[in-house]
């Protein structure tokens, strides 16, 4: 049985043009057969953007559960990263990627975190030579702040589709929201249901009035403010009730309520 019509259909265009929707599946720290299965529930929930790197470790298991769906690849936005210690060999190691995960191409392809001096640039030229191969459809980073976005978009002329850092309303800020949405670059957090965000008591406040879950708020306020968001689990029942959050919204006093947990 599946939930998609509960799941929200919210997405963002990014530089290229493609469609991203706003709720993801993460994958992070999620190994072997439980990867399989969790990417299965993932699937089977409606979740179309599933969200891996080559440091996780897991992009053939990924593979498997996409290919054994039944969901056609299309219908799939997939995310895989490069970590900077193969710059230099940065289409090698696509070339791995899209073998484990079985496809000719990822939606999305991010430098995994920042590289040392001038190898950011040169890691980023080579991702832009992939777009145009036709290996990858979107570009951008991980883990890079504003200085590094700006480096790197004015070094090669490209600016980064996408910026995937640790972000939920305790880590909220308003000039790096605004930052991101100046230069055109799409903010997903990731990490959001870590941190105490569960257990805040602001957080559960909102949950229990909506008669919602904690994670389900965490989740509504990215969709919000159109930040993109992966929450991983490895429950079938977390899986599906994470993405249930298509028939409410929180309120505006709400949303300013949780924005603020980041501002203190």
């Amino acid at each position: 049985m599946t939930h998609s019509s509960d799941l929200p259909d919210d997405t963002v265009t990014l530089a290229a043009g493609s469609a991203m929707p706003l709720l993801g599946f993460g994958t992070w720290q999620i190994k072997g057969d439980d990867a399989v299965r969790a990417t299965s529930a993932a699937l089977e929930a409606g979740y179309r953007p599933l969200d891996t790197a080559t440091v996780y470790g897991n992009e053939g298991e990924v593979g498997r559960a996409l290919a054994e769906s039944g969901v056609r690849r299309e219908e799939v936005f997939v995310t895989t990263k490069c970590p900077p210690s193969k710059a230099g060999h940065e289409l090698d190691t696509l070339k791995e990627s899209l073998d484990l995960l079985q496809t000719d191409h990822v939606d999305l392809w991010l430098i995994h975190w920042p590289g040392d001096g001038s190898s950011n640039s040169h890691i980023w030229r080579s991702f832009g030579e992939a777009r145009e191969a036709g290996l990858v459809r979107e570009i951008g980073v991980s883990n890079f702040d504003t200085a590094l976005l700006d480096e790197v978009s004015d070094a090669v002329g490209v600016t980064p589709a996408v910026n995937q850092i640790e972000w939920s309303p305790l880590l909220y800020d308003d000039e790096t929201a605004a930052d991101h949405r100046e230069r055109g670059i799409v903010l997903e957090g990731y990490s959001a249901l870590r941190g105490g965000t569960l257990d805040h008591p602001t957080i559960l406040e909102i949950a229990e009035r909506e008669g919602r879950t904690a994670a389900q708020v965490i989740i509504r306020w990215h969709l919000q403010h159109g930040f993109v968001v992966i929450p991983k689990s490895v429950n079938p029942e977390r899986i599906r009730s994470n993405a249930d959050v298509a028939r409410f919204t929180l309120s505006d006093d709400d949303m300013t309520a949780l924005d603020a947990l980041g501002q203190g």
